[in-house]
């Protein structure tokens, strides 16, 4: 095995395990979440009102959306980012 072919495998394992998959699973996970939480909080927990939600559950979901729709966003793009550019370097070969 040459230096060149044991480059280039190791270059396409690492492009494989990268994390690209765990942080587009992650993200999506922790944006669905928060989703679910902002629905919840408008639907069964009394919903939001100027001063903020009306119920001690509604507190809760409101601070799990706050903190999961923003966090997940970023993963989720982040992912999006390295898939992206995965795929363009993929094409370059």
């Amino acid at each position: 095995m040459t230096m060149t072919q044991s480059t280039d495998k190791t270059r396409a394992t690492s492009q494989l395990n990268d994390g690209t998959r765990e942080l587009l699973r992650w993200g999506g996970s922790i944006v669905g979440a928060g989703f679910v939480a902002g629905v919840l909080l408008e639907t069964l927990l009394g919903g939001l009102s100027r001063t903020g939600a009306s119920t001690n559950g509604g507190w809760l979901a409101l601070i799990v959306s706050l903190m999961c729709l923003p966090f997940g966003s970023l993963l989720l793009l982040l992912g999006v980012a390295k898939w992206m550019r995965n795929r363009a370097l993929a094409r370059r070969r």
